[in-house]
């Protein structure tokens, strides 16, 4: 058997890195052929002592931790490749917990030689049971709140632009380089920008699953999507072909209501255009979560997931515009060789 190795950029996750190490270690790869390199941005809880402890417990999973000064996901992947001895790359988060065939079937794509990197759907759970964060995680898998990302959602194998995490041979990186460092989200989908302008293909294959745990409150969820948004907009500059409709769509919101609220200054046509549109979100969302309260038994999705999903749009499209404008044409191509 090959050896496989799995990076994990990791921050402060004491809640869940026992979750995906016992994942790990559940997997039905054989246990002798994996390695698992965890790139941790010198937590401050107690993520590191619950790694000490399961590696105390199970010392026939070969277990490393190195150090992110730079505290950022791209450079912890780096190192963390830099540090990696195995021919295939598994990438995970600290806050997943891989399905016990997802190496295997990740393996089985790459030696079949489907693509350059493969990846498969996440099933987002809640971070906690409280009713905002089942809320939130209905809201970050569902097309109103994300649109048509396929590994959200996708039910057939397919070629894709970008997978959650991804597979690939270590051999990818020499060719197209590593992560962007100047991008502190995003990397992933930046990444396979790269994988596809070099001939490869990105393979999406609903077999290959994880869990991903979402935000746990309203506050966390505005933080991580003003990240996306923003850094989203860096990455768009540099690649402006790359961009999807999905994504067009909440800055177009964001500048259609500023842009209204400014005519309404001068010509009052512009507020009842403004309340027209905000009355037809507001009843589309209302519908929607309506729907998504009855079908899983849970009335509180009926507020809870508008209010998610606002936020979502707010705060991905005001970031993306911010980025874009305030970029002022300070991009420029990084040198993605370790």
């Amino acid at each position: 058997m090959t050896l496989v190795s799995v990076i994990v950029p990791c921050y402060n996750e004491q809640g869940t890195i026992q979750l995906l190490l016992d994942a790990l270690y559940k997997q039905n790869y054989p246990r002798e052929n994996l390695e698992v390199i965890i790139a941790d941005g010198l937590s401050t809880d107690l993520t590191r002592s619950e790694i000490a402890g399961f590696q105390r417990e199970h010392p026939d999973l070969f277990i490393k931790i190195i150090d992110n000064s730079k505290r950022i996901i791209p450079a912890a992947l780096n190192i963390a490749l830099e540090a990696a001895k195995g021919k295939y790359i598994i990438r995970l988060d600290a806050h997943s917990m891989p399905y016990p065939d997802y190496i295997s079937n990740c393996i089985q794509d790459l030696e079949a030689r489907i693509a350059e990197n493969v990846g498969g759907v996440w099933e987002i759970h809640p971070a906690n049971s409280s009713w905002i964060a089942r809320a939130i995680a209905v809201s970050t898998s569902h097309p109103l709140g994300v649109g048509d990302a396929q590994y959200r959602h996708a039910n057939k194998s397919q070629y894709v632009d970008t997978v959650p995490f991804g597979a690939f041979q270590h051999s990818l990186v020499d060719q197209i380089g590593g992560y962007d460092e100047t991008l502190q989200t995003n990397e992933d989908y930046e990444f396979n920008v790269r994988v596809r302008q070099s001939g490869g293909r990105v393979w999406l294959n609903p077999a290959i699953r994880s869990i991903y745990f979402a935000r746990a409150n309203l506050g966390a969820l505005a933080r991580q999507y003003w990240r996306y948004g923003y850094w989203k907009g860096r990455m768009l500059i540099r690649y402006p072909k790359t961009i999807r409709w999905r994504q067009g769509l909440p800055p177009l919101f964001v500048l259609s209501l500023l842009g209204l609220i400014l005519l309404g200054i001068w010509l009052p046509i512009g507020l009842w255009i403004f309340g027209a549109e905000l009355l037809i979100y507001t009843l589309t969302l209302l519908i929607i979560s309506s729907i998504l309260a009855i079908k899983r038994h849970d009335p509180t999705l009926s507020l809870g997931v508008p209010l998610a999903i606002i936020i979502m749009h707010i705060c991905w499209g005001t970031a993306l515009v911010w980025s874009v404008i305030s970029s002022r044409g300070t991009i420029k191509r990084h040198d993605f060789t370790h």
